[in-house]
């Protein structure tokens, strides 16, 4: 007992630090449509394996997988920061990274294999933990991926904390969820994603 309630409060400090500061927060209905059709978006993550093709140059390419400091090593140029970028933005950064060494090189860029995602549930969920989910699943399946709200649960206090691409702190209500106010029950979680329940 006193293993898992040390990895909850664990867990809970370093979702805490991940965001831009302590009690920071956005509620779900400031963030414009944009960014909320962005966390559709597939962005690349440790464990995926990249395959990096140079037209013309054959020398160059390469099969990589993202380590766990986000980074993966490309022939010529070097270390090149992965994690947590979309796969158009790291080719467009590795072609202009190449321009030092070939004239108007032309990169493909493909995710051949990624490793599931996962989710966080902490506080008062009937079933905390790590769960595996499907993309594009909604804040309301993840919530019931936790079997729920336990009667302590804060009505008012429902947080996305997200990591990726930029350290963000998103609020909901339990009734704004409950009843689909704004579509905040089909709000995107993302592989990630650190959902808690106060």
């Amino acid at each position: 007992m006193w293993r898992a309630n040390s990895f909850v409060c664990v867990a809970i400090a370093a979702a805490c630090g991940a965001c831009a500061g302590p009690g920071n927060y956005v509620w779900y209905s400031q963030l414009s449509p944009a960014a909320i059709a962005a966390a559709n978006e597939y962005l690349v993550s440790v464990g995926d394996t990249l395959s990096v093709r140079v037209l013309g140059h054959e020398d160059m390419s390469t099969r990589v997988r993202v380590r766990s400091d986000g980074r993966v090593a490309v022939p010529i140029i070097g270390e090149v920061n992965a994690g947590g970028k979309r796969p158009s933005d790291l080719r467009t950064e590795i072609e202009g990274r190449l321009k030092e060494f070939l004239v108007l090189p032309s990169v493909t860029l493909n995710i051949d294999e990624t490793l599931p995602p996962k989710i966080t549930l902490l506080g008062e969920f009937a079933r905390p933990g790590v769960f595996p989910v499907e993309p594009n699943t909604s804040l309301a399946e993840a919530i019931a991926l936790g079997g729920g709200v336990t009667e302590f649960a804060s009505r008012d206090r429902i947080f996305v904390v997200r990591s990726l691409p930029q350290a963000t702190r998103i609020r909901f209500t339990w009734d704004a969820v409950t009843r689909d106010v704004g579509l905040a029950a089909a709000f995107p979680i993302r592989g990630g994603d650190v959902i808690v329940i106060e």
